[in-house]
């Protein structure tokens, strides 16, 4: 395994603490991810990966799909 990175987005779209929650949950399920903070307040989410398994890419498409924007 590469050493894990930490890559923050700003968000668009969450409109409650519960989008960024789900948005969370869709992120978790990409293989290589090792965690996700969603942070409804800022419109930021962390997330902590393995780069050899997925790309920060991968992880704006993911954001994509689940309705959202990240910049």
């Amino acid at each position: 395994m590469a050493t894990a990175t930490t890559t923050m987005f700003r968000v668009r779209g969450f409109h409650c603490s519960g989008c960024s929650d789900n948005l969370a949950k869709a992120l978790e399920r990409l293989e290589g991810v090792i965690r996700v903070r969603g942070d409804y307040d800022t419109a930021t989410v962390e997330v902590r990966y393995d780069p050899d398994r997925v790309t920060e890419d991968d992880l704006r498409e993911r954001i994509r799909a689940s309705g959202f924007e990240a910049e």
